[in-house]
């Protein structure tokens, strides 16, 4: 595997003179001011926690050493040194920070590379965010305001360190995360098994126990990752598929299997979202369409508007594993901490909420999110079409199956997957456990901003069942894309028992920003599944990866006159301040 090492490495090293050279390129291409100053470079700065354990850092600071105002970055993924070749995206992430005049401190967090401790996945960062902030207070190069930035997991570490903080603590970038973690892993009551488990393997072949990345790890990174996963994701019961994605049983999976309840004392613990009209900071929440915290990011937002306060909010066309999401990332916290960190209160200038409109070249600026749209029903028929009129009296139902043995698939969506995002649907609509409903071609362009409903009325003799819906866009060739979708775990207690025994269920299809195109149609699917992005429904009510499938569940869509089924779309006539 040396081979692989040195060939990694000079890959690296291309890139990295590639991103040096090509670096003010970039700052163009992402709108950002001109540099202003090089950059000197401190590795391995040991900050000492409360409990004795050394978490390390690098300092990116401009050369002049004036005090500068201050961005901290606290990851779990490495720090640029200790990446080596691979850390060359976070190393100019950090100097085009520096360059325009900021100390740019990049913490590994505890347990992770170099950093001491033993990782848990969300329970130290609030303690370790908060004696971080306090150590970076206490520098002779700091000049009084502080700033957090970061995506994902990165984005997480900020929430516990800005309830309550210094007022130096002036503002935070929260890219594609949540304050509620619990919601990502139980969409709907199920479980978000591939987004999981990717993750899961992502942290196990990075563990290398305070050492720098080896070429054993890059090999499982970059050759094997699929192929173990594949066997992993599709193994029954998932429970074990930690087990086969690293070799062992990971703790944390384990846990987040046997712990759903987002009440109970686990996620009360690292769950922040009670805790946010706490935050001082200024906020500025970056999302994107096709990301698997969108839900919790938008929840976020209503709740810090509900605090009083006045979050920003852009969302980007884009799915969490889509690279160019990052350096849009920074383009936007570069503005806001300029605003916050440097009083460039002009800045400000812009409406709060700026929103991509998928399907054009438009973005949209408004006050509040979501704008004002009209709550319009398109039906779901017999003759399996959508349309603005209710279904006719006495039309007989749809029907489908779910088979444990033979889970239906998902294509694409919000999952932690290159794979993932817009993807044609085609072959996940020729399945015969696959329902669709389709519009007639759009006589004109439609507009839909905002949260997407699916209500369902539907009738089955099996008490236990997952129920998935999905809005796609259906080009003139053919082509069916997936804008959004949801999934319900329903049991004993979820939806509403109708007196002739059908069930009225309302599927979260979660939001979108689309412009759907005069010509093409609108098209529902339902189905009773989608593996392995979200665990295989097991036909039981076994725990959460213990079930090994039992019998085929026939299901019954009903849509007549008195089971008015339908998906409602947020209908916007008119354009919010668009822009090209």
């Amino acid at each position: 595997m040396r081979w692989l090492g040195w060939s990694l490495a000079g890959a690296g090293v291309t890139a990295a003179t590639v991103f040096a050279v090509r670096r003010p390129l970039l700052a163009r291409l992402l709108g950002l001011r001109p540099a202003e100053h090089r950059v000197a470079v401190t590795r391995d700065i040991p900050i000492r926690m409360p409990d004795g354990v050394v978490l390390y850092a690098d300092r990116y600071a401009p050369r002049d050493g004036g005090p500068h105002p201050t961005i901290l970055i606290r990851t779990p993924y490495g720090r640029p040194s200790e990446l080596g070749p691979l850390g060359i995206f976070e190393h100019t992430g950090c100097m085009l920070f520096a360059e325009r005049g900021y100390n740019v401190i990049v913490q590994s967090v505890r347990g992770r590379y170099r950093s001491e401790g033993v990782f848990e996945p969300f329970v130290n960062e609030a303690a370790d965010g908060r004696a971080t902030v306090a150590w970076i207070g206490e520098q002779p190069w700091f000049d009084g305001s502080l700033g957090l930035w970061g995506p994902s997991y990165v984005g997480y570490t900020q929430w516990g360190p800005a309830i309550d903080g210094p007022p130096y603590l002036k503002a935070i970038v929260p890219i594609v995360t949540s304050a509620r973690f619990s919601s990502l892993f139980y969409p709907g009551g199920a479980f978000a098994l591939e987004s999981t488990l990717r993750w899961v393997f992502l942290i196990a072949a990075t563990n290398r126990q305070r050492q720098r990345l080896d070429p054993s790890a890059l090999w499982r990174l970059f050759v094997l990752r699929e192929r173990i996963l594949s066997r992993a994701l599709h193994h029954q019961p998932y429970a074990a598929a930690d087990a086969l994605a690293t070799g062992a049983s990971v703790p944390f999976f384990q846990r987040w299997l046997r712990d759903p309840d987002p009440y109970g004392p686990y996620w009360s613990q690292v769950d922040y979202h009670r805790s946010l009209h706490r935050i001082n900071a200024a906020v500025h929440l970056v999302a994107g369409w096709y990301d698997i915290f969108l839900p919790g990011q938008l929840t976020d937002y209503a709740a810090l508007v509900a605090a009083g306060k006045r979050p920003y909010l852009t969302v980007l066309p884009r799915a969490h594993t889509d690279l160019a999401l990052v350096f849009e990332g920074l383009r936007e916290g570069l503005w806001w901490f300029d605003a916050h960190l440097k009083d460039q209160r002009e800045l400000l200038a812009r409406r709060p909420v700026r929103i991509a409109l998928m399907g054009s070249h438009e973005w949209h600026e408004m006050d509040f999110w979501p704008p004002p749209a009209t709550m319009t029903r398109y039906c779901l028929q017999p003759d399996r079409s959508l349309a603005r009129q209710a279904p006719p009296t006495g039309a007989p139902p749809s029907r489908f199956h779910y088979d444990p043995a033979d889970p239906t698939p998902a294509i694409g969506g919000a999952v932690l997957s290159a794979q993932g995002g817009p993807r044609d649907q085609r072959p996940l609509e020729a399945r015969p456990d696959v329902l669709t409903f389709t519009s007639p071609p759009l006589a004109a362009d439609l507009d839909v901003i905002g949260p997407v409903r699916l209500c369902v009325y539907i009738c089955t003799d099996h008490p236990f069942f997952d129920l998935v819906g999905r809005l796609c866009d259906v080009y003139p060739d053919g082509r069916s894309i997936n804008i959004c979708d949801g999934i319900v775990r329903v049991r004993p207690g979820v939806g509403d028992v109708q007196p002739d025994g059908t069930r009225r269920i309302e599927i979260d299809l979660t939001a979108t920003a689309q412009r759907f195109r005069a010509g093409h149609r609108l098209r529902v699917q339902i189905a009773g599944g989608g593996n392995p992005r979200w665990g295989a429904h097991p036909g039981d009510d076994c725990p959460y990866g213990q079930g090994r499938g039992g019998p085929v569940i026939e299901h019954r869509i009903c849509h007549d006159a008195d089971h008015p089924s339908a998906v409602v779309l947020p209908v916007v006539d008119t354009p919010h301040s668009p822009q090209p």
